[in-house]
């Protein structure tokens, strides 16, 4: 009986329309936890192999992190424009944002264009994001960016560890005389 109620639900449920939202958040969760969010802009210049340079900012616990990348693709030809927004998961210390972040993407963008990729770097922070490029760029290879946090970011400071407060020297009745 209990097993004939739980199919009846999943399937009210199912039926409704409220099974894919329920699916769709647990899609979203699959990269982990939703910490901040990230916009850039980049340009890509390629013959065969290529390069890319931008910048971007970093919102995160309430602050924003100005930040540059580069990078290179291989299997790609012509230049573009590209403007990102996307989600950040996984960041629990802003620094751990810097590193290179590694994607299969493919691109065809003759006057404009839009896309999107994930992207992952060692400390196991996601990428997700979707974006708009303009210019004429044909492209289908492995994407290597590196993001570094402009010189002079300020991060957040270190919890001091708490030491026990140094005790006064001790003074004889006699030294106050």
């Amino acid at each position: 009986m209990r097993l004939a109620c739980v199919a009846a639900t999943a399937a009210v449920i199912s039926l409704s329309g409220f099974g894919p939202l329920c699916a769709h958040a647990r899609a979203a969760d699959a990269l982990g936890d939703h910490t901040g969010t990230i916009t850039f802009a980049i340009s890509a210049a390629d013959v065969g192999a290529g390069v890319s340079w931008g910048k971007g900012v970093l919102t995160f616990e309430g602050h924003d992190y100005p930040f540059r990348i580069r990078g290179g693709s291989g299997a790609a030809i012509g230049f573009s424009r590209t403007k990102a927004v996307g989600t950040v998961y996984n960041l629990y210390r802003v620094q751990d944002i810097e590193g290179t972040y590694w994607s299969v993407q493919g691109e065809a963008t003759v006057g404009a264009g839009k896309g999107g990729a994930v992207m992952e770097n060692n400390n196991g922070i996601y990428i997700k994001f979707t974006s708009t490029s303009s210019g004429a760029r044909l492209a289908f290879s492995v994407e290597r960016l590196t993001i570094r946090l402009n010189p002079g970011t300020t991060l957040p400071a270190q919890q001091p560890a708490t030491a026990p407060a140094p005790t006064p020297p001790a003074t004889s009745p006699a030294s106050h005389q």
